[in-house]
């Protein structure tokens, strides 16, 4: 058989040749690949779930993002939902609709990049399915995540005099993905181009392979500290607050000087001319945690080393402002990144 060739694997085929590469680790994983449904057993626990799309050309570029790190952002974006939910995500569902320029060796790196994640977070791949399409690839992933009643955090929990809190530097994955578009409209302009990415390496990683953030919702569990509200940070930070603060009926005030913004992003915002707050405020896929907790509960972890940040507070007054470095306040109207631009 020639390696490169998904018709001559067939679909059980290609199925076997994944599922081998995969082991569950999770007690609640019953069944995984291989029977026509995956069984898990969540005990006494609720069931969460979460699905997202990635399409080519629309959510990726194939010329830029290697596919082992697709592989592994198609389980990112997933995982990151259950943590917003103060769930602990251990199943994943992974659908591919893939086209004939597909080779083996390629759909292989995929599952690399998939495979990494599951062994990075313990989450089990129980099942999905893989058809073919007549353009590119579209992958469609479902994460299964579990967590008491009571544990379960919401978007519409804040209350008035809640401290916002962001996790991580904000504005790094929208830079990253300029960066790529530029170094691409080079190449096509001189196809001897050779990019040079090296000085962006870490901005670019943002856009490629961002991080679930298992370690805070591991910090607040270890601190037995529940957030009244929460949700993650996929659409950029102003609609995150806006999402928050609509389902709350509140509004919310926050300080310039208090968002996250490394200097290495403020020095590249330079470079292309970009606004570094506004990077901060709208640049979407950043996949941080946003979430509030009352000054009591804000207290117990205010002096912890670990990078979360006091950025303003939920108020009464319905309205969202942000508060320059010359203390003038002034009102947000935008609501980040649109999906249907």
């Amino acid at each position: 058989m020639n390696n490169n060739e998904i018709n001559e694997l067939e679909e059980f085929g290609l199925i076997k040749r994944i599922s081998s590469k995969f082991n569950n680790k999770r007690k609640s994983t019953i069944i995984g690949i291989g029977d026509d449904s995956a069984v898990i057993n969540p005990k006494k626990k609720l069931i969460l779930l979460s699905s997202d799309m990635l399409i080519e050309g629309i959510h990726f570029d194939l010329s830029y993002s290697p596919l082992k790190h697709l592989g592994y952002k198609s389980v990112i974006v997933n995982l990151s939902d259950i943590y917003a939910m103060n769930a602990e995500p251990k199943q994943i569902v992974l659908n591919l609709a893939i086209s004939n320029k597909f080779t083996v060796d390629a759909i292989d790196e995929f599952y690399k990049g998939v495979s990494i994640a599951c062994e990075e977070y313990s989450v089990d791949l129980v099942g999905g399915d893989t058809t073919s399409s007549v353009s590119g690839l579209t992958i469609s992933c479902t994460a299964v995540g579990y967590a008491y009643n009571d544990e379960i955090t919401k978007r519409d929990g804040a209350k008035s005099n809640d401290i916002i809190c962001v996790t991580g530097d904000l504005g790094r994955s929208f830079l990253g993905l300029k960066i790529l578009q530029r170094e691409k409209t080079k190449f096509l302009k001189n196809p001897k181009f050779q990019p040079s990415l090296e000085k962006y390496k870490d901005i670019i990683e943002k856009q490629l392979r961002p991080l679930a953030r298992k370690d805070i919702f591991d910090f607040l569990k270890n601190k037995k500290i529940k957030p009244n509200s929460m949700i993650d940070i996929s659409d950029g930070l102003t609609s995150e607050l806006i999402h928050i603060s609509e389902a709350s009926n509140l509004g919310f005030k926050i300080f310039e000087n208090k968002i996250p913004i490394s200097n290495e992003l403020k020095n590249i915002s330079k470079e292309f001319k970009i606004n570094f707050l506004s990077s901060a405020l709208n640049g979407g896929e950043e996949y941080e945690l946003l979430f509030s907790l009352s000054p009591e509960k804000f207290e117990k972890i205010k002096n912890e080393k670990i990078d979360i940040f006091p950025i303003g507070f939920f108020t009464d007054n319905k309205k969202y402002v942000i508060v320059n470095k010359n203390d003038n306040e002034m009102e947000i109207k935008s609501k980040g990144w649109n999906h249907f631009s």
